[in-house]
């Protein structure tokens, strides 16, 4: 990788016309390094414009200026060892440049997506979601009148934070029209829900139709409340449960922290709607766990309480990362957001590649093996979508 490939060459043009919005490095070559990505964007010191480059590690982030020499030596180094693929935003397009593991790569662009170059630098790392003024959460308890985010909900905030960065990553790479259809499955609160709908409305100037979907009438006579003081037009809650709700057609579903079979519930509306992205953030993993039998040399796995369930959330969601593959989705499953903000930080991502009727044989093979191996009768999500071994 030198200065010269046609990538830095994208990154340099839109830094010098003031059009560079943000580069995003992403895909770690070596799964089992520290640094988890990095983001860089413009920043304006005193009178000169540099590179801004925040560094995420698995405990903190790490924020460095550097010039755009500094920056592209940095980019180079990093596409080289750390990671296989990075997200160029600018005014005038967007660039995605994918490496392969032979040393190939492939670029390709297309119409911008972000619309706004911000220079501002401040010494409080910036997030994308402004505490002041924002009415949501102020009524969810997140902020004072003022703006200001409280002690106690510190860790929340980060959380809505990260969770819209990563969005804004997966949703960078999705063609979705002008509006579309957005289903928060078991919403309970709200804070996800308002944080997307204001990200998408506010930031992205897009007009999706937002629903929040809670089991709880007072939680959803609480946000709907919250609605009305936010103005917030194409936002709703309305209660119901997921298996069983009359809904819209789904473009994009949520399932954040839906309690054990409750994913599988959310996942299998997503499917069977044909939904564009599907992310779901699980709680509790008792089906699986409650129905796995090691036997031999495998009984040791569940001797010990604790391992016997991380072992069963490990199984229940690579079942539902297949399951959603064999249906035609791109899936990846990752941490979005470090367990010393919350434990439960597994997101499983899925977007639509295929359009695919009946689960792909090859891959309900390797389902069938897991289950057999494991001594698990059934999945969930397998019963919902009627999958036959």
């Amino acid at each position: 990788m030198t200065q010269e490939h046609p990538f830095i060459d994208h990154f340099k043009h839109s830094f010098s016309q003031n059009n560079l919005v943000k580069l995003i490095l992403s895909k770690k070559r070596v799964k089992t390094t520290m640094i988890k990505m990095v983001i860089l964007k413009p920043v304006q010191l005193k009178d000169e414009l540099r590179i801004s480059m925040v560094t995420s590690n698995m405990h903190n982030d790490v924020t460095k200026n550097f010039t755009l020499e500094e920056s592209v030596l940095q980019i180079s180094n990093l596409l080289k060892e750390d990671f296989y693929q990075a997200d160029l935003f600018t005014l005038e397009k967007d660039w995605h440049l994918l490496y392969y593991r032979s040393g190939k790569f492939k670029l390709k662009s297309k119409p911008a997506t972000l619309h706004i170059v911000d220079v501002a630098h401040d010494h409080v790392k910036k997030r994308i979601l402004d505490p002041i003024g924002n009415i949501y959460l102020e009524q969810l308890g997140v902020t004072t009148t003022d703006g200001v985010v409280k002690k106690d909900k510190q860790d929340k905030y980060r959380q809505i934070n990260k969770y819209i960065e990563t969005i804004e990553v997966i949703l960078s790479s999705v063609h979705l029209p002008e509006s579309f259809n957005v289903v928060d499955m078991g919403a309970g609160k709200g804070y996800l829900t308002f944080a997307l709908y204001d990200y998408l409305h506010n930031k992205l100037k897009k007009k999706p139709k937002v629903l929040g979907i809670e089991l709880r009438s007072e939680l959803v006579e609480k946000c709907n409340a919250i609605v009305e003081k936010a103005k917030f037009d194409h936002l709703s809650f309305e209660q119901g449960a997921i298996k069983e709700v009359v809904l819209p057609k789904i473009d994009v579903l949520m399932a954040l922290h839906a309690c054990d079979i409750a994913t599988d519930d959310a996942i299998a509306r997503g499917i069977k709607d044909h939904a564009k992205v599907i992310l779901a953030a699980p709680c509790c993993h008792k089906q699986i766990r409650n129905s796995m039998k090691n036997q031999g040399s495998l009984a040791a796995l569940t001797k010990f309480g604790i391992m016997e369930a991380r072992q069963a959330e490990i199984l229940t969601d690579i079942i539902r990362a297949l399951i959603l593959e064999s249906y035609g989705y791109k899936t990846k499953v990752f941490e979005f957001i470090a367990t010393d903000h919350t434990p439960k930080n597994i997101l499983i991502a899925a977007v639509k590649t295929k359009e695919i009727e009946l689960p792909d044989p090859i891959i309900k093979e390797q389902i069938t093996t897991l289950k057999e191996t494991f001594g698990i009768s059934f999945h969930e999500l397998e019963r919902l979508m009627e999958i036959k071994n």
